[in-house]
């Protein structure tokens, strides 16, 4: 089940969740957040949906069908942390991966200060794995109140992990190193860490991609360090697979295995 905002370009947000859980082998479930404005460019405008409306959505169908994994993204407000996170807590042997989304690709802020402590108080200490870019992990551990407080990433995930999550992976896309790093960390200190070649273009909505696949893959009793890599895979393929339907970003190809016949560039071809 997938808790997130709309996304019409369908490169990241909810629609992107639906397509790479499906694409994972598992059955997807949505619960709406907000809704969007945006395009491959950018996001232009949100509207949150009422918390109400989002734990209704959630309990019809936890009432209804068994979840075997949360996966967490775009929130919209604090109230829906709020209400989703007392949702979750009814749920605590359920697998549940969080990805931090506090801005989107453009920097655009999707997330303020009091949502950012909402995360921290009442979601990352439920969470199975937490999944920020370096970016966003700094935002979670960086003291507010401390200017001089610059911390490396080892010592963010540390102190996420102290916030109360099991696992943190923190994705290396924006450091300036020849290769992406991925480190998946927990309280004993680096779990794995991976590298992958760097691929041309800017990417909409990797960071939804390599959450879900890690939630499908924890839904079918995979565990974490191997769902970790797993997904890895998975997010690098449909990244190498990507294509740009629009005058933005481009997009992964979730379903890159399904594609036949490749054109004059050695892409899988497509209809949009």
């Amino acid at each position: 089940m997938s808790f997130a905002a709309t996304d019409p370009s369908g490169g990241a947000g909810l629609q992107a969740d639906m397509l790479t859980i499906a694409s994972m082998g598992c059955h997807p479930l949505s619960v709406v957040t907000a809704i969007t404005v945006q395009d491959t460019s950018g996001v232009e405008d949100v509207l949150p949906i009422d918390p109400e409306w989002v734990v209704d959505q959630a309990r019809a169908m936890l009432e209804d069908v068994l979840v075997s994994a949360f996966k967490i993204g775009m929130l919209g407000s604090v109230e829906n942390v709020v209400a989703i996170a007392e949702v979750l807590a009814d749920y605590p042997d359920i697998p549940f991966v969080l990805d931090t989304v506090l801005a989107s690709g453009r920097g655009d802020e999707l997330a303020d200060e009091d949502m950012l402590d909402a995360m921290r108080e009442l979601l990352i200490p439920q969470a199975t794995i937490v999944t920020p870019n370096s970016i966003e992990a700094r935002r979670l551990a960086i003291d507010e109140e401390d200017e001089e407080d610059d911390p490396g990433l080892e010592e963010c995930a540390k102190r996420i992990l102290a916030m109360g999550c099991e696992y943190v992976l923190i994705t290396g896309t924006h450091e300036q190193t020849p290769k992406v790093i991925n480190t998946l960390y927990n309280e004993q200190g680096v779990v794995r860490s991976d590298s992958w070649d760097r691929l041309p273009g800017i990417y909409h909505g990797s960071g939804c991609t390599m959450a879900s696949a890690i939630a499908a893959l924890l839904a079918q009793g995979v565990e974490v360090a191997e769902a970790v890599r797993e997904a890895q895979e998975y997010t690098w393929q449909t990244l190498n697979a990507g294509f740009r339907p629009g005058m933005g970003q481009h997009i992964p190809d979730r379903l890159f295995w399904a594609r036949g016949e490749e054109d004059d560039e050695g892409k899988p071809e497509r209809l949009n």
